[in-house]
């Protein structure tokens, strides 16, 4: 029966370090549409997968060196290939296959393997990869349209802003009082949306890996206190205080924003002498002056941490924002996350407490994703935590999360320290 599945022709990427066997592969899939190549090692599978990505791969488990399952994993762990489906060909017990499952394949064959089996088997992985191709085109392209979409609306947004501001400073004439409160109502309403398809055309920029970073060396401390001191006052007008801290680094994980271990003080918008820069004279890691620098761009980070701390000054009603900077040694061990950098390394990290309504713990493991949104009256479009922890994950670091039901929140944003 031959292959049928449109009128392309298919790579197939055939493993084993038996040459008997990789000529039983070609021999069963001999065929005008199946263009295969055969090596006989893990390693030189993974060099062919880099070099031309195949639409299938035929796997053998046993091989000396590199076994089929690690050059599953490999595969699998690698987030630049396409998605390629993996059958396992064996000749062990139930056990194999579970492993073998459970490392990323897709189907299992066993020795001695049957020629219809095989062929049927092929056939339903290039059905599976051509569906699987398909809706990653599909999803292509509709990031391409929302991203073009969002873009072109932001012109007509910005210029009616403009001229509605212009009405508002009687530039055509004087407008009665009534009319320049509507306006006003108008302005807030146009920023609001203007705020929402600029985050929307951020998220798809980073989805679709269009989003290049600018590195430099960024003071997380400095940069951190330029936005706590910019949404103080907002704070102020619903009568929160908004603290900045630095933490002690003898306690240097972010065990509790409101830990007794970091010096504090309200922070007031034009008073940033009373920030506590000072670490403990009991230090016992040592921080140089530049010792809450991290490699990154500016005006990322300088986002994410405006949607944390107001984010906290959005869902708090009473009490306040405790906004922590420090330096650790390490990650906490609870935080897994891949990285470049392992948990040894030195870590800068900002935590934004807060005295709100508090997150359930049903939800917390939901906050990152896309268009999630709070059951709460106040919450908004869902994508301000999912762009922050790109956004932190692109920085070789993460976002983690605490709640409880009215005990309030703290997010933690953990960098990479510089070198």
């Amino acid at each position: 029966m031959p292959p049928d599945l449109s009128h392309d022709s298919f790579a197939i990427l055939a493993v084993d370090d038996s040459p008997d066997n990789l000529f039983l592969i070609e021999s069963i899939l001999d065929d005008p549409d199946y263009h295969i190549t055969c090596v006989e090692n893990g390693q030189a599978a993974l060099d062919a997968v880099q070099q031309a990505p195949p639409d299938v791969i035929l796997l053998d488990v046993m091989m000396p060196g590199m076994d089929g399952y690690a050059v599953t994993q490999k595969v699998r762990s690698d987030p630049n290939l396409p998605y390629i489906p993996i059958l396992l060909i064996t000749a062990h017990d139930q056990s194999s296959l579970v492993q073998g499952l459970d490392a990323g394949a897709d189907d299992f064959i066993r020795k001695p393997v049957d020629v219809n089996e095989l062929r049927a088997r092929v056939r339903s992985l290039l059905r599976l990869k051509r569906s699987m191709d398909a809706q990653t085109a599909m999803l292509r392209q509709r990031d391409d349209f929302v991203a073009r979409l969002t873009h072109d609306l932001r012109t007509p947004l910005v210029a009616a802003n403009r001229m509605l501001d212009l009405c508002q400073g009687d530039a055509f004439g004087t407008v009665p009082d009534a009319a320049k409160q509507a306006i006003a109502t108008t302005i807030q309403s146009n920023r609001h949306l203007l705020s929402m398809v600029n985050t929307l055309l951020e998220v798809y920029r980073h989805e679709a890996g269009h989003k290049a970073l600018t590195l430099s060396p960024v003071d997380l401390l400095k940069l951190t206190e330029t936005v706590v001191m910019e949404l103080a006052p907002i704070a102020s007008e619903k009568t929160l205080t908004c603290l900045l801290c630095r933490a002690d680094p003898v306690n240097s994980l972010p065990l509790s924003a409101h830990s007794s271990s970091a010096k504090n003080r309200a922070l007031k918008p034009t008073e940033s002498d009373d920030i506590p820069l000072e670490p403990s004279a009991s230090s016992t890691f040592a921080l140089r002056d530049d010792g809450f620098t991290v490699p990154g761009d500016h005006l990322e980070l300088r986002r994410v941490v405006t949607n944390l701390v107001g984010n906290a000054i959005k869902f708090t009603d009473t009490g306040g924002i405790t906004v922590t900077v420090g330096v650790s040694p390490h990650l906490p061990p609870e935080l897994e996350m891949p990285s470049i950098y392992d948990h040894c390394h030195p870590w800068v990290w900002v935590s934004v407490a807060d005295t709100g309504i508090g997150i359930p713990e049903s939800d917390q493991g939901a906050v990152f994703e896309w268009f999630r949104q709070g059951n709460q009256a106040r919450a908004g479009h869902g994508l301000g935590l999912h762009l922050s922890q790109r956004i932190a994950q692109m920085h070789g670091g993460t976002i983690a999360l605490t709640s409880e039901i009215g005990q309030g929140s703290c997010f933690t944003l953990y960098l990479p320290a510089s070198e």
